[in-house]
């Protein structure tokens, strides 16, 4: 038969059967059974086991200390465990089984502390609900999706509708610590219709949730009730069912698993993508914005965040993942970097004070959630102290762009106030460990604090009273956790000790004993100790609530400390680095004079990164062809061009002479490639898919770059596919986005003798003493040669390949040359021959072509053929925008 505990922590399992289940039991968390053998292979702890009842024997068993349960949560959730942590809810009295409670479920998304959770980072738990069937939208038709993500220690709550495409970049730029996603039905399909797509999961823990609670209606009604209001349009989430079921999964999976973090949740938040440049899953991993294969001091966010604050590092990684289109946004975020860059003893003096100072926001949301013990609100009221003079410094700037976040500042002195009166200057850890309060906050709890210190006074007393009376001077009393307080003599005075003595506990060097009026004692102090720990909790309860009521004016004063922190950082960089602010349009070219990339510079020495222009629309091209060798710079000089563009748009300074950006909607990027065996997808079938996405989805006021499409196939087919990609960029009926395509077929460089928005560029290359110099510089005009072999030998190919190479390379140059066909094989002699494709027309070349191909010259008199002569004149004028 199972004993009363056993069959409790049974009961609690059964509820929560897919997650590791903790059980408090005195200082230590016990795991049983299968837990406990999980529990002490995924810790490195001893498995032991312990008697449950007779009919079960011994039951495996596994335990870490209370104390250290951060640390173990930490190893556990980040192994990918759930863990339920059932606490006891009621005091031990000897007699009744201590009650015990699931009081919280803590799983990647819903950590609260740690090193799992970034500093200056989100933790974002994102819920992802497909719409009904035959719904579409989005900018590339398709599947809608809603999408609901929210960060339970800031309690911020964002909603989406997306179509699938943009469904896959939302996800790679929050890169979610968790996914919900509504489980679907036993018999359908992986690709049925309305199923999540599996990849999009990939890069977060997925949790399946019941379908029910993705129900719009069900899910409605939860939003409803947690934020008190009669419907959701009030949030702007009218004709948003998809975003609607989303969230309202998301606050069941909260309420089921951790109820107190809703009471931290903001409003949502409406996200639309249409404000914000769209970066799909690729760009993001080319342009190595948060995570790089070099390292982690190798990413742009590396690079760009000088930031001292929690608020700060999450305020510019979510500018960087997702840059505004409107440029006036972008304008007011570059006016409080100028500000900065302008007072840089202001800006020093700002940093400083924002040293070491503790996240507000976090520690907020655990004032909210009633996790938060004296310390943590010790460190909440060392932040907000520290905010007047960071206003001080915003205000000293001279900049009416920061004046209103120095404003927002002044706006948490209330809740300062409130900590300041309340807490005691160095409180402890835990309420009941010391004292947490100042004297004064609460009269009861300074009433018993007395009593208390009364009674330690008394068993001062009582010590020297006995020592008087019984002439024994060794006595002393002291207090064990199990057996309460005694008294104690040394064995040598044990004999001497008086009747009324009564022994409790014998130890090799002394005795112990039970005194009646020291147990009438005990009885008052631990009496005083529990009513003191009870009212202290409940004098902090109060204490949070007032600071809870101040929570609106914390979080606008965390968002402009936020916004301070990350125009200083931006500004410091663009000091120290000499970036310029750059001029933003709503429309228009590119244009950049002495653009750098802002990585690979900070890796060189300085001064050996080469500068380099790039002219996009406008009175430029708008698409280049980008010529030139291996290891020339081509891919740098692409990515710095789009890494420009994306800084311009986020709001920071740039690395360049001068830019000027028309503001892009998305931006497309197809530089190196790797395999996707997984999926069954090769290099190129993967370059495929993503060109063919970017073909769909770019407008004229797109940036797109391209390197080397069609290289992993024969050459023809490559070549056929490289020119096709570049003429379906150029002939785009709503306008060519702006495009630098680079390549190794030079054949394609015919297309700016015929395509008049396409012109060439290629990577300059210096010849001296028959050596090979790349200058990493990009010139006009296209490359004359592909400088292939030169490169393989500098990689360090043998040099009898590298001279057989160069012998071959000069037959395809001269033809074939004597013995070049023997020399290429049977049915080769025809390999040195460069291929030659036709350039396809635009429609309306097309048409002159048709006009001039109908002719019939012998039919026309003299005079008719001049003057059809002029006709055609005229009309391929007008086709390349020239008149008379």
């Amino acid at each position: 038969m199972s004993t009363p505990v056993r069959r409790q922590y049974l009961a609690l399992k059964a509820q929560h059967p897919d997650a590791l289940l903790l059980f408090r039991m005195g200082d230590f968390y016990e795991a049983f059974d299968e837990d406990a053998g999980v529990l002490a292979e995924t810790l490195g702890i001893a498995l032991t086991s312990r008697p449950l009842g007779k009919s079960e024997g011994r039951i495996p068993m596994a335990g870490v200390p209370h104390h250290a349960l951060e640390r173990y949560l930490d190893q556990l959730v980040g192994a990918g465990h759930r863990v339920a942590l059932a606490e006891q809810t009621s005091e031990p009295d000897g007699r009744t089984l201590v009650e015990r409670r699931v009081v919280r479920v803590v799983t990647p998304g819903t950590v609260e502390e740690g090193a799992l959770l970034a500093a200056g980072g989100h933790n974002w738990l994102v819920a992802v609900a497909p719409a009904g069937a035959g719904e579409s939208g989005g900018d590339g038709g398709g599947e809608r999706f809603g999408l609901a993500a929210c960060d339970v220690t800031t309690g911020e709550l964002e909603c989406m509708v997306l179509d699938g495409a943009a469904l896959a970049g939302e996800l790679a730029r929050r890169a979610p610590r968790e996914l919900l996603a509504p489980e679907a039905p036993r018999a359908q399909a992986a690709d049925a219709e309305g199923a999540l797509p599996e990849e999009l999961a990939a890069a977060a823990r997925r949790t399946e949730r019941p379908a029910r609670h993705f129900a719009p209606a069900e899910a409605a009604r939860a939003l409803r009730e947690q934020y008190g209001v009669g419907d959701t349009d009030g949030f702007g989430l009218r004709g948003m069912e998809p975003a609607v079921a989303a969230a309202g999964a998301l606050l069941a999976y909260l309420a089921e698993g951790w109820p107190e973090a809703l009471r931290n949740l903001r409003e949502p938040r409406v996200v639309a993508s249409h404000d914000h440049l769209e970066l799909d899953p690729q760009t993001v991993r080319t342009l190595e914005l948060f995570e790089s294969p070099a390292g982690p001091d190798a990413s742009l966010v590396a690079v760009l965040d000088r930031t001292r604050t929690g608020p700060g590092g999450r305020l510019l990684r979510s500018r960087l993942a997702r840059p505004v289109r409107d440029a006036a946004e972008a304008g007011a975020r570059l006016d409080e970097v100028e500000a900065w860059v302008e007072a840089p003893l202001e800006r020093a003096a700002l940093r400083r004070a924002l040293r070491g100072l503790p996240d507000p926001e976090r520690l907020l949301g655990r004032v909210r959630s009633g996790s938060a013990g004296p310390r943590q609100l010790a460190q909440l009221r060392s932040a907000l102290a520290a905010l007047p003079d960071a206003a001080a410094q915003a205000r000293a700037a001279g900049s009416a762009a920061l004046e209103a976040l120095a404003q927002d500042l002044d706006g948490a002195h209330e809740a300062h106030a409130v900590l300041a009166a309340g807490l005691a200057e160095e409180p402890p850890a835990e309420p009941g460990d010391g004292e947490a309060l100042r004297a004064g906050f609460a009269p009861e709890v300074d009433e018993l604090r007395e009593l208390a210190a009364d009674a330690r006074g008394a068993l001062t007393a009582l010590e020297a009273a006995e020592r008087g009376r019984t002439g024994l001077g060794a006595l002393k009393v002291g207090y064990h956790r199990v057996f309460g307080y005694y008294l104690e003599l040394p064995r040598s005075q044990a004999d001497r000790a008086p009747e009324e003595y009564e022994p409790r506990q014998t130890l090799a060097g002394a005795q112990r004993y039970r005194y009646p009026p020291l147990s009438e004692l005990e009885d008052r102090i631990l009496g005083a100790r529990e009513r003191l720990a009870e009212a202290e909790r409940a004098a902090l309860e109060r204490l949070c609530a007032q600071v809870a009521a101040c929570g609106a004016a914390v979080e606008r004063a965390a968002g402009a400390l936020a916004r301070l922190d990350v125009a200083a950082g931006l500004a410091e960089v663009a000091a120290e680095h000499g970036y310029v602010r750059p001029v933003l349009r709503p429309a228009g070219p590119i244009v950049i004079e002495g653009g750098r990339h802002p990585v690979l510079e900070r890796r060189m020495e300085p001064g050996a990164f080469v500068p380099n222009e790039t002219e996009l629309g406008g009175g430029g091209p708008d698409v280049v062809v980008l010529t030139g060798p291996n290891m020339g710079g081509k891919s740098t000089y692409l990515r710095q061009t789009a890494l420009i563009v994306l800084m311009a748009q986020a709001g920071s300074y740039v690395p360049a002479d001068r830019a000027e950006v028309g503001m892009c909607d998305r931006v497309f990027t197809r530089v190196g490639a790797s395999d996707e065996l997984a999926a069954g997808r090769s290099t190129f079938m993967r370059e495929m898919v993503e060109t063919a996405e970017i073909l769909r989805r770019a407008t004229e006021r797109s940036l797109v770059v391209l390197d080397e499409v069609g290289r992993g196939t024969s050459t023809g087919d490559g070549l056929a596919i490289a020119r096709a990609v570049v003429e379906a960029l150029h002939h785009r009926p709503g306008g060519t986005p702006r495009t630098l395509f680079a390549t190794h077929y030079r054949e394609l460089t015919a297309l700016a003798g015929v395509l008049p928005r396409v012109a060439n560029r290629s990577v300059a290359v210096a010849e001296r003493g028959g050596e090979v110099v790349f200058l990493h510089r990009i010139t006009e005009g296209a490359s004359d040669r592909a400088y292939g072999v030169h490169v393989a030998a500098l990689a360090g190919l043998p040099r009898a390949v590298v001279a057989r190479a160069r012998e071959l390379l000069a037959q395809l140059e001269a033809g074939g040359g004597p013995g070049g066909a023997a020399a290429w094989g049977d049915g080769a002699a025809g390999a040195p021959a460069q291929l030659a494709l036709p350039v396809a027309a635009a429609p309306a070349e097309r048409a002159l072509t048709e006009t001039v191909a109908a002719l019939e010259p012998d039919e026309l008199s003299p005079l008719e053929a001049l003057q059809r002569l002029y006709e055609l004149r005229a009309e391929a004028r007008r086709g390349l925008g020239r008149e008379g």
